[in-house]
C-alpha cells in the first residue's frame, strides 16, 4: 500500500486535497471511513492529546490500523496538536504515520529550536514518520465561540514558512492564512464563513515546496477551499462542524424516545457526521462535476 507520503505527493499534483477528521470515538471513525470508502478517496484522522487520554494512544493506533489492514484501504493516523516531547515520541513507538509537533505558541526562534529537537526524536524512532510544524496562531480550540481568540491577526509569512522549513526539516508545514480552529456563532447559524487569504498560501508553497496543511477548516467558504487547494493546500482538517453533527444527531435520536440501547442510538449521530465528511471530501478532491452516472470525477496525477 502507499504510504502517506505518497498520497500527499499524488494530492499536490492531482489539484486535490486530503481530508483530515479528528475522532474521540468509534463512531465518529466509523462515519469518517464510511464515508472516504463511498468516495474511495484516501482519508486522514486525527486525535488530539486530549482526545488520546480518552481513546488511548495504542488504542487509537489499533483501530485505524484494523481498518487499513482488513479493507487494504489509505487511512492514515495523525497525532494532532501534540505539545510535548514525551507525547510525540509514545505517538511514534505507537505506529502513527504523521506526528504534529505543535510549538506555536513559542517566540519564531524558540519554535524553530523546539520543533527541529522533534522532529530529531521522532524520525530516530521511526523516520518514516511524517512531522508538521506550525507558524503564525489560529486559536486553540475545536469548539464553538462567542468571538475570534486574540491574536488571531498573526499571519505566516513566506520568508518565515521558508527559514521555520529550511531550520526544522520538517514534512509538512501548517501556516496561519486566515484559517481559525473552532466555529463563531455566526458560522453555526450560517450567518458568516472564514476566508483564507489565497495569495498568502500561493507565495508560501511557492517559497518552500512542501505540504501545506489547513487546520481549522470547518464554517470555511467553499470557493476559498478550491482556491486553497489549487494554491497549494494538501491537507483540510475538520473538527468543530463533526462535533456540532455529532451532537445534533444524537440530540435527535434521543428525543421523544425511552429507548436505553447505544447500538440503537448512537446511529443518528454515524449519519449526521458521514454526511459532513462526505460533502466535505467531495469538496476537497472532485475538480469536474458528475459524471453520467451521477457520481462525481476525481481529478487524477
Amino acid at each position: 500500500m502507499e504510504t502517506l507520503s505518497e498520497i500527499l505527493s499524488q494530492a499536490q499534483r492531482s489539484g486535490v486535497a486530503v481530508g483530515h477528521f479528528n475522532f474521540s470515538d468509534l463512531v465518529t471513525l466509523k462515519a469518517v471511513f464510511s464515508a472516504a470508502q463511498e468516495l474511495n478517496v484516501p482519508v486522514m484522522v486525527g486525535v488530539s492529546e486530549g482526545e488520546r487520554a480518552l481513546i488511548g494512544v495504542r488504542q487509537a493506533a489499533a483501530l485505524v490500523k484494523s481498518l487499513r489492514d482488513e479493507h487494504n484501504y489509505p487511512i492514515f493516523l495523525n497525532a494532532d496538536h501534540t505539545h510535548s516531547l514525551s507525547k510525540a515520541e509514545e505517538a511514534a513507538r505507537a505506529g502513527f504515520d504523521e506526528i504534529i509537533f505543535d510549538r506555536s505558541e513559542l517566540s519564531f526562534e524558540q519554535n524553530v529550536a523546539e520543533t527541529r529537537r522533534g522532529v530529531e526524536a521522532i524520525k530516530s524512532i521511526n523516520p518514516s514518520v511524517l512531522v508538521e510544524g506550525e507558524i503564525g496562531y489560529i486559536g486553540t480550540a475545536s469548539e464553538i465561540l462567542d468571538k475570534a481568540p486574540e491574536g488571531m491577526s498573526s499571519l505566516t509569512t513566506a520568508e518565515q514558512a521558508r527559514q521555520f522549513m529550511e531550520e526544522t526539516r520538517i514534512d509538512v508545514l501548517a501556516p496561519a492564512v486566515g484559517n481559525m480552529h473552532g466555529l463563531l456563532q455566526g458560522m453555526v447559524r450560517g450567518q458568516a464563513q472564514k476566508r483564507l487569504d489565497v495569495e498568502r498560501i500561493r507565495q508560501i508553497e511557492q517559497a518552500t515546496g512542501i505540504f501545506l496543511t489547513l487546520h481549522g477548516g470547518s464554517g470555511t467558504n467553499d470557493d476559498d477551499f478550491k482556491k486553497a487547494i489549487q494554491a497549494g493546500i494538501t491537507i483540510i482538517h475538520i473538527n468543530t462542524e463533526l462535533r456540532l453533527a455529532w451532537r445534533r444527531g444524537l440530540e435527535a435520536a434521543l428525543a421523544g424516545t425511552g429507548e436505553v440501547a447505544p447500538y440503537k442510538i448512537l446511529p443518528g449521530a454515524l449519519e449526521a457526521i458521514t454526511k459532513i465528511v462526505r460533502e466535505r471530501l467531495r469538496l476537497f478532491n472532485f475538480r469536474d462535476g458528475s459524471s453520467a452516472q451521477g457520481e462525481p470525477s476525481r481529478a487524477t496525477a
